[in-house]
């Protein structure tokens, strides 16, 4: 499994996020080194530790759409408007998350991280939000890319 060794740097990061943003949860889940599996390692503002038991298969749930697509991924109103089974998005369920945004974290051009930012409420990330989570993915893609082996 990625073993995440800039764990302070991360935690930093994610707790910024946090409060720039104002959302109630920041996640970041990784595509383990051997196979296609996505594991949730580290979050903030979490309600509890399930998410460290949330394994998702290659294109599966949140992680594994934004990894297999590399593009971002919106949802305001769960479990409304979703695409698929409402267990297909086990973080949402897990962390009882109603809107959340997230985007895709790459290491040599693969996309093979997540970076997910959400609200407990309905709730629309504005463009400004939006940018937000960008920048501080490319700014865990730097602490990570020293750490990650792929």
């Amino acid at each position: 499994m990625t073993e995440i060794k800039g764990l302070h740097a991360v935690i930093e990061l994610c707790n910024q996020l946090l409060d720039n943003v104002g959302c109630e949860f920041v996640g970041l889940a990784l595509q383990n080194e051997v196979g296609p599996d996505v594991r949730w390692h580290y979050a903030s503002g979490n309600l509890n530790d399930k998410y460290e038991r949330i394994t998702v298969r290659f294109g599966k749930g949140i992680a594994g759409k934004v990894i297999s697509s590399g593009s971002a991924m919106i949802i305001s109103d769960f479990p409304n408007k979703i695409n698929g089974k409402v267990t297909d998005y086990p973080i949402m369920l897990a962390e009882k998350l109603v809107s959340s945004y997230a985007v895709p974290l790459f290491f040599n051009f693969v996309p093979k991280g997540v970076l997910l930012i959400g609200n407990r409420e309905k709730y629309d990330f504005s463009e400004e939000e939006q940018e937000s989570v960008k920048e501080a993915a490319h700014s865990l893609e730097d602490v990570l890319k020293g750490h990650i082996t792929l």
